[in-house]
């Protein structure tokens, strides 16, 4: 199976492509509510995006934005929602975005307060959405800081719309505890849109020439892909995930490797990776997932079948997620009989004997995927809330299906 097109790459290529001077296509790019959000975005921003077929065509503007007619729904979209903050400071004029659902209690403060020093007038409800930011046709970059102790989206902001600053910028990242791959995302495909980024020993120096179009692919999410590994897994199957590869920039390919260290066979084949589940089942796991935090709700499911007491730290930036994933999970998989605590910030899972049960995904796409793997192994699993997922896999019910049949 296929998973669809990585949602953190499709978000920030679209932001690129908007910026960039001239026509970008972006090949394998997601459909889903995440995406459209960010395609809802660019188009208030009079960005013209053909997404009739694949690839989508974006012609960008050079860093010249128009200021939207009416407000924009971000939906759920947490990345989404840092980004098109940002870039409303290209426009000449105000705009006001609002969101749906937890978005709107998902803390927007540390953005906020970097865009202040700039001299951008915001108005918000205690940092939060909705949100009214003064566009006033550019950023003037020079030296930034953000504070991402609560999400490293705010420093993938802004590094996107560095390099169309008018000045060189400086972006330093203070507080940054795990997730600092998704950084290196952005740096990635910021350089693959032309821009000249390096690091320096606080955070990332950006030269002002601003993006060039590109053509670019967007591979399968990782973040998705965990849940066919996990499937195969537990069930001690055999799952080929097409296009993903061990060479990967996203984060949540831990997820392989610990699934490895537990006794899964993974190979790295042309075609993608072939993950094999033991045929006498599984090892616990002592790890930290702070650089990969959403792979941690798949990686709990499977810990649910390993042979001993397994333990997944560094996980305080689940709280600020669509649910706060770490009491979520935890409560969810109890209600499936798992043997399942909190530490702190960390997550203690102990070989259980799980039963069938309704769990509640809170509106949640990860806990709905995590929780609904367990219907694999017994029955009478039902998850409510279930349509969560297509905030960023639309068919996964489908997929799962077809892992069955």
């Amino acid at each position: 199976m296929r998973p669809p097109g990585s949602k953190s790459a499709t978000i920030r290529a679209l932001a690129a492509g908007a910026l960039a001077s001239g026509r970008s296509h972006l090949y394998g790019a997601l459909r889903a509510e995440d995406s459209d959000a960010m395609l809802r975005v660019v188009r208030g921003y009079g960005i013209d995006v053909d997404d009739s077929a694949d690839p989508w065509a974006v012609d960008g503007r050079g860093g010249h934005l128009i200021t939207p007619t009416g407000s924009l729904d971000l939906g759920e979209s947490g990345l989404t929602a840092r980004i098109a903050i940002v870039l409303a400071v290209f426009a000449e004029g105000p705009t006001e975005f609002t969101g749906r659902g937890r978005l709107n209690e998902r803390p927007m403060q540390p953005l906020i307060d970097s865009l202040h020093e700039q001299g951008v007038d915001i108005r918000s409800e205690d940092g939060h959405l909705p949100i009214t930011v003064a566009g006033q046709g550019g950023l003037w970059g020079g030296r930034m800081r953000v504070d991402c102790s609560k999400s490293s989206q705010y420093a993938t902001a802004l590094l996107i719309a560095a390099p169309c600053a008018t000045e060189q910028t400086s972006v330093r990242l203070e507080g940054l505890a795990g997730s600092s791959r998704y950084i290196d995302m952005t740096v990635d495909l910021m350089e693959a849109f032309g821009a000249r980024v390096s690091p320096n020993i606080t955070g990332f120096d950006a030269a002002n020439d601003g993006y060039r179009p590109t053509d670019y692919v967007i591979e399968p999410d990782v973040s998705a892909a965990v849940y066919p590994m996990v499937a195969a897994a537990i069930t001690g199957g055999k799952v080929l995930v097409e296009g993903l590869h061990f060479s990967t920039a996203q984060p949540d390919i831990k997820v392989a490797y610990c699934l490895a260290e537990m006794g899964c066979e993974i190979e790295d084949v042309e075609s993608g990776l072939l993950v094999s589940g033991p045929e006498h089942g599984l090892r616990a796991i002592h790890v930290d997932m702070s650089d990969a935090p959403d792979g941690s709700l798949g990686l709990a499911t499977a810990c649910l079948f390993a042979e001993g007491e397994s333990r997944i730290d560094g996980l305080h930036s689940l709280q600020y997620k669509e649910s706060d994933r770490l009491r979520t999970i935890t409560r969810e998989l109890r209600a499936l009989g798992g043997d399942v605590t909190v530490d702190g910030q960390n997550l203690v899972v102990r070989r259980s004997d799980p039963v069938g049960a309704s769990v509640d995904s809170h509106g949640d796409h990860r806990i709905a995927m995590a929780a609904a793997l367990v219907g694999l192994k017994v029955d009478g699993v039902v998850v409510t809330g279930a349509d969560a997922v297509a905030k960023t896999w639309p068919e996964y019910w489908e997929m799962l299906e077809m892992l069955t049949d």
